[in-house]
């Protein structure tokens, strides 16, 4: 008689030329149901990356070869692999441009382990909605509920009233929710190209939602700002 098979444990591609981190996220991650392969260098990094097909990437910026920047955007030009930047390097421009070089998260080092799998769940959750092709009939986030289908927005069971605008923005943030995204990104993606220089109307816009969302504005639960990047969906 057979067990049951056993459960899918995530390959991680770990791309980080410091020994003792490595060895500690090697240690913990494989502790939470994690497969790890190491490299300390870009360039290694990029052939296991082609070698051993890793469910998500992480990658520290300051590598000893090359900037984890380029690295990013060349597994960019081939592959749509979930990836986790972690740095010490803590400047907004840096999380800006590690996110719009194609990054799907920024953890600045020092970092707890607790954030990081939450970090790492969100991404492989993702990545599972795009390999499906859809990203839900229904998002749930708390008493939040989008229905993509019906273009249908409840808060508590409550039908809330948004314009088009207001639901496109609060529809692309759900559909991410848990990942920071940048003003850029958003622009584009919401408002079109050519949208770049229009960060005051992102900001009006998520103050109306906030307004219509939120019970305290000023202390937002599902609206959340990263101070200079862009904004994020709480995810739970």
């Amino acid at each position: 008689m057979t067990g049951p098979a056993p459960a899918y444990r995530p390959l991680v591609l770990l791309i980080e030329d410091e020994a003792p981190i490595r060895a500690f996220l090697r240690t913990a991650l494989a502790g939470h149901g994690y497969r790890v392969e190491e490299a300390e260098r870009g360039d290694t990094g990029l052939i296991h990356a082609a070698t051993f097909v890793p469910d998500l990437v992480l990658l520290d910026l300051g590598l000893p070869d090359t900037d984890g920047l380029t690295v990013t955007r060349r597994l960019r030009e081939w592959s749509a692999v979930p990836i986790v930047v972690l740095s010490a390097r803590g400047q907004e421009k840096d999380k800006v441009a590690a996110l719009d070089a194609g990054a799907d998260d920024y953890l600045t080092k020092p970092f707890s382990m607790p954030e990081l799998l939450a970090r790492l769940r969100v991404a492989l959750r993702h990545a599972a909605q795009r390999e499906r092709g859809e990203a839900g009939a229904e998002i749930a986030v708390g008493g939040l509920r989008l229905d993509l289908a019906a273009r249908r927005v409840t808060l508590d069971g409550a039908e809330l009233r948004l314009t088009n605008l207001e639901y496109r923005l609060l529809a692309h943030l759900a559909r991410h929710a848990g990942r920071v995204l940048t003003h850029g990104q958003i622009l584009k993606e919401v408002w079109g190209p050519g949208s770049a220089g229009q960060a005051h109307t992102l900001r009006v816009f998520m103050s109306q939602l906030r307004h219509k969302l939120e019970a305290d504005p000023a202390r937002p639960r599902y609206l959340l700002t990263e101070q200079g990047v862009g904004y994020r969906m709480a995810a739970e």
